[in-house]
């Protein structure tokens, strides 16, 4: 009598692409209330601080002048790279979940999410520093809270939309 445990091993299998990104749209847009939140309540900023920051990864450190003024176009800006980040850090995640059959349970998509948000947070905050110096100031405790946040919630917000998509398909 063999025992077969859930293992995680690698199977070609490819992701459902649109489920990732949706997911990661998702994840995002709760990270985005979350940062409004947490500079207006916790650090008592201004909430338009980190659009200007994530704007000026298109439009250039101008955009950093003024960073407690509303601007349309910058909040514009600023949403929409950060929706489309949240799109394709989304797929990245579906990429890894869906050939280890990380979506076996909400736990292991929940354990998943944690580390991917971590990996994401070393790389945004240390990685991309070189490329965007002005997000070295972001290091800390609420954007690591944040990161954890949009792993979580995407890669479980992938595995019930993936989930949805295959019993539909049947």
């Amino acid at each position: 009598m063999e025992l077969h445990m859930q293992s995680h091993h690698w199977e070609r299998r490819m992701p459902d692409w649109l489920a990732a990104a949706v997911a990661g749209v998702i994840g995002g847009a709760l990270v985005i209330v979350l940062e409004f939140f947490w500079s207006t309540m916790v650090l008592n900023e201004s909430p338009w601080r980190p659009t200007h920051k994530i704007a000026a990864m298109v439009m250039g450190p101008s955009a950093l002048e003024q960073m407690s003024l509303f601007s349309l176009g910058i909040v514009a800006t600023a949403l929409v790279l950060h929706f489309v980040l949240g799109a394709v850090m989304g797929m990245i995640l579906g990429a890894v979940i869906a050939p280890f059959h990380f979506d076996s349970s909400v736990g292991m998509e929940a354990a998943i999410g944690v580390a991917f948000g971590i990996v994401a947070y070393v790389v945004n905050f240390y990685g991309m520093t070189v490329v965007f110096p002005w997000f070295a100031s972001e290091r800390g405790s609420g954007p690591l809270l944040a990161n954890l946040l949009f792993g979580v919630a995407t890669a479980i917000t992938y595995g019930m939309l993936e989930r949805r998509t295959q019993e539909a398909m049947r």
